[in-house]
């Protein structure tokens, strides 16, 4: 059962499950909370897992604004963290919610125990990145969510689980289908207007994680290891897309679990 709250000015709805230290998990463009359903349990027996709706999707509010930025979402996460009373948190971002754990991290460092990317990178969008940004927008603008998203969901798992787990695609798809449309557009705009932020990872007080798939077709290991520092933990895990939650989600949780008891 989701709850809801009003943070920075709009509903925000959330997951939250189990006791002890807090832990917040961001999901990734055309996602959800439920992007976790696998991994809060399990990660729930050991800490407070709180997973939110992004702005613009899942059953959050879309609000009106011509993009939504990186750091308007850390905002609300700040909001967030406002109204739980939560002073420090350790904080995990999928893809999309890597880069808004990273504008949080550069405004809000006291307010993170700890951090991590997952299939995520510091880097911006190359050109390469911004057109593709344009052809989403221009995809959900002219055609609509369904036939976005039918492209996109099947190039974030890897390539044999495309067809041995037809389930998750699917339901990765019916989240997707459920984004509002102009969530996904603001988002992706916002997306494409991103900096980089490869100096919040070098000058980090807080330990770091940077998880990535050995099998990840958007973001390379290149990319989502692009410091190594000795508070930063990097971890490959094998036979993995960019969507381990679903993929191996309890390698996943261990992995977590594993940074956090450090």
């Amino acid at each position: 059962m989701k709850k809801q709250m009003i943070a920075n000015g709009i509903k925000l709805a959330y997951q939250e499950a189990g006791s002890g230290a807090p832990v917040l998990l961001l999901h990734g463009f055309c996602g959800s909370s439920a992007y976790w359903e696998e991994v809060i349990p399990l990660l729930g027996q050991h800490y407070r897992v709180i997973a939110p709706d992004l702005r613009g999707h899942g059953d959050s509010d879309a609000p009106d604004g011509e993009f939504y930025g990186m750091e308007q979402f850390a905002e609300d996460l700040l909001a967030l963290l406002d109204q739980l009373k939560l002073d420090q948190v350790s904080l995990f971002g999928h893809s999309l919610g890597g880069y808004i754990t990273l504008a949080f991290a550069e405004k809000y460092p006291k307010r993170l125990r700890a951090f991590g990317l997952i299939h995520s990178t510091a880097y911006p969008d190359d050109e390469q990145g911004k057109a593709g940004r344009d052809k989403a927008v221009q995809t959900i603008e002219q055609q609509g969510m369904e036939p976005f998203i039918d492209g996109l969901i099947p190039r974030l798992f890897a390539p044999e689980h495309v067809q041995t787990m037809p389930d998750a695609v699917e339901q990765a798809k019916q989240i997707g289908f459920a984004t509002p449309a102009e969530g996904a557009i603001r988002t992706a705009k916002g997306m494409k207007h991103r900096i980089d932020r490869n100096h919040v990872l070098r000058s980090a007080h807080t330990p770091v994680l940077l998880l990535a798939g050995e099998q990840d077709q958007i973001i390379s290991r290149q990319k989502s290891f692009s410091v190594a520092s000795p508070h930063i933990r990097q971890v490959l895990l094998t036979a993995v897309g960019h969507m381990s939650m679903y993929e191996a989600p309890e390698k996943l949780t261990e992995e977590l679990a594993t940074f956090l008891a450090e």
